[in-house]
């Protein structure tokens, strides 16, 4: 890799791959794409913004004469553009296709027409379904999809898009699903961010009644490691599970969102499941740790409670999101890439 395009990169897991890509590689150049949308924040890139090697390109993967433009130069491609939140998705999930299937293929042919050497798409265990609180097994890359709300739907469409274009047109491709992703500069519509942000202003946690139904968790960190393997040394054509093997319920998460902030349990509500709710999510990932030697560094407990303790003391950041004040001139503040 020499030039690697990551589309997302303003989001909460595309910044922490970019941020990693540059710490860890000093001749790599990476270009940000991405349409900044609600949850894109280029204050999560304050760290690198200032880097020679960074670059940022504003536009919508759904734009294909941007898209292009966008790929001179470049290699590598990894998307992480997506709309990813499943409430939204309940209440509007056209945008979910539009961004997520429409713009993936949009992403696709201008890949396939710049004749890029990679095309790493990011994909999620949920396209697999759900499993019971019960069940004795966890995901593999060859199970079926049964993706259960909008959002799964069309993060499962859009794989099965770039796996048609590698068999269709050879595009050298690979995918990955991940399981939740936790840590800094989340948007705070997710779990541990909305959660943690209420708490310190004593507000309400909302839980669904389903407070028991688990997910299995991982640092942005150890994702964007996981990636930078799959894109090192995995095999093309291929997909991997990136996960962790830690399931915690959410009424777990939520106890330990106060008890680091010293708040009350009376702070919890319970309001009603979303539609379509999924019980657990747990993935195998035998294959990227046996293939590929990529295990999970950051230990569970204790990159929780950094995380959520980053919440308590980076507040101006979170104020800048409920404000809506990031958005203000966000472009500006970035190198434009010409």
């Amino acid at each position: 890799m020499k030039r690697i395009l990551v589309t997302g990169g303003a989001g909460f897991i595309g910044s922490a791959f970019v941020r990693y890509m540059l710490n860890t590689y000093p001749e790599l150049e990476v270009v940000n794409y991405d349409c900044l949308t609600y949850a894109g924040n280029l204050d999560n890139l304050a760290a690198v913004e200032n880097d020679p090697r960074y670059s940022f390109v504003k536009g919508d993967i759904g734009d294909a004469e941007a898209v292009s433009a966008a790929l001179a130069g470049v290699d590598t491609v990894v998307n992480f553009a997506a709309e990813t939140h499943n409430d939204r998705s309940v209440s509007d999930p056209g945008v979910f296709v539009r961004t997520n299937v429409l713009g993936t293929h949009v992403l696709l042919e201008a890949a396939r027409h710049a004749g890029v050497s990679r095309f790493h798409h990011i994909s999620t265990d949920e396209v697999y379904g759900d499993l019971a609180l019960d069940e004795q097994r966890a995901f593999k890359e060859e199970d079926v999809y049964r993706p259960r709300s909008p959002y799964s739907a069309s993060k499962a469409a859009s794989d099965h898009l770039v796996r048609a274009y590698h068999h269709t047109f050879g595009l050298p491709v690979t995918l990955s699903h991940c399981c939740n992703n936790y840590g800094p500069h989340q948007f705070p519509e997710k779990l541990v961010p909305l959660f943690a942000v209420n708490a310190l202003q004593d507000k309400p946690l909302p839980l669904f009644k389903s407070s028991r139904n688990t997910r299995e968790f991982i640092h942005a960190d150890d994702h964007s490691a996981a990636v930078d393997a799959i894109l090192r040394r995995g095999r093309i054509g291929e997909a991997y599970n990136i996960g962790t093997g830690t399931e915690k319920s959410v009424e777990e998460i939520t106890d330990a969102i106060l008890t680091a902030l010293g708040k009350p349990e009376t702070l919890k509500t319970y309001v009603p499941d979303r539609p379509g709710l999924d019980r657990r999510y747990l993935i195998d990932s035998t294959k990227i740790r046996t293939e590929l030697g990529w295990a999970p560094k950051v230990n569970f407990e204790q990159g929780m409670r950094e995380t959520i303790l980053w919440y308590r003391d980076n507040p101006t950041w979170w104020k800048r999101v409920q404000s809506g004040a990031y958005r203000e001139g966000r472009t500006e503040k970035a190198r434009v890439r010409a």
